[in-house]
């Protein structure tokens, strides 16, 4: 009975706004929703516009609106594009949260791509408050992820995490529930999507659509041979006569596809391993690395990225919830969740 009435007080939720996905992770409760981060708009006449659609409903409309609808991802690589859309996308997602009345606002955790400036920092929390939260706490997502990974982030050793989300690739060694050394770079799951649809355009002149490129990357995209190639069937529209066309691609031509922007990844896992220092390059031997967001489940990158790295390389438990549960952790720890907080 107590917990009931208390529960009309609070309703605290930790967010993971990414740019392909968003999730919510409400306290008590664990994760409670997981949709595209796509909003669908109608623009009338007069210019005036209108949310008409948010998450999986909206993504749904990619690729197939007419003219006075325009189904819109907000966040760009990590951070907010539009605010106004941002604004609504929270809003939605803040009362779908709510299972109940409650008789004040939720306070809400927040995660941030490490190093984006105060003006960034500034438009996500204004984004929040607008939409509803009382209070709005930032945690870096390196930080999140470590901490859904059920990594040691407070003892003294480093931990490496690469968190390769769907606008960008983050790269941390955590200690001491601290960012030790992190880099970014805008190559993850988005761009292995583009990387697809330009291949499939360049050598069979054939247009596709971000929701089959996804699909490809899912079916048969690796970045490291399976043991036996697989193939996929793939429509579109003919580049050269925009008539309808289907054709067969394999999964060593989607490893072609993906090469150069893997490799960018592995690049940025290598600088990072270059650059800390010799007692963290210690530990990151002895603990390995680990690796979560929903672009880490590209077939067999853990497998390259060992062999490129000679180091031990792990997969988080659900890597795609990975931040989120983080963020969640932090969230039931109020002490811890005042250490990481990123002001």
């Amino acid at each position: 009975m107590l917990k009931n009435f208390l529960g009309l007080f609070t309703n605290d939720l930790a967010i993971d706004l990414g740019t392909a996905n968003t999730l919510v992770y409400a306290r008590d409760r664990g994760i409670i929703i997981n949709e595209p981060s796509v909003v669908a708009i109608h623009k009338n006449s007069q210019g005036e516009k209108r949310v008409i659609a948010v998450g999986q409903e909206a993504k749904n409309m990619l690729g197939r609106t007419p003219g006075s609808i325009q189904a819109i991802r907000p966040l760009k690589n990590g951070v907010i594009a539009d605010f106004e859309v941002t604004q609504s996308m929270l809003r939605y997602f803040i009362q779908k949260s709510s299972e109940r009345r409650t008789l004040i606002r939720p306070r809400i955790v927040i995660c941030i791509p490490f190093g984006i400036t105060q003006v960034e920092k500034r438009a996500v929390k204004e984004s929040a408050q607008s939409a509803g939260a009382r209070e709005v706490y930032l945690i870096e997502e390196p930080m999140a992820a470590a901490l859904g990974a059920g990594l040691p982030i407070q003892e003294a050793r480093g931990n490496m995490i690469i968190d390769i989300g769907g606008g960008t690739t983050e790269v941390a060694v955590i200690s001491l529930g601290g960012v030790v050394y992190s880099n970014s770079v805008q190559v993850a799951g988005d761009k292995f999507d583009e990387a697809i649809s330009n291949y499939i355009k360049r050598k069979y002149s054939l247009l596709i659509g971000e929701r089959t490129a996804e699909q490809i990357k899912l079916l048969i995209g690796c970045a490291y041979p399976f043991e036996e190639e697989k193939r996929h069937e793939v429509k579109g529209r003919d580049f050269k006569n925009g008539a309808p066309k289907m054709i067969e691609v394999s999964s060593v031509e989607i490893q072609e596809a993906l090469s150069e922007p893997v490799s960018i990844v592995i690049d940025t896992i290598k600088t990072a391993l270059d650059r800390i220092l010799p007692e963290l390059s210690v530990d990151v031997i002895d603990n390995g690395i680990i690796l979560a967001g929903g672009g880490s489940l590209l077939a067999n990158l853990d497998i390259l990225i060992k062999e490129k790295t000679n180091l031990p390389v792990a997969l988080a438990e659900d890597p795609l919830t990975c931040v989120v549960r983080g963020s969640g952790k932090a969230l039931q720890d109020l002490d811890l969740l005042r250490k990481i907080i990123s002001v």
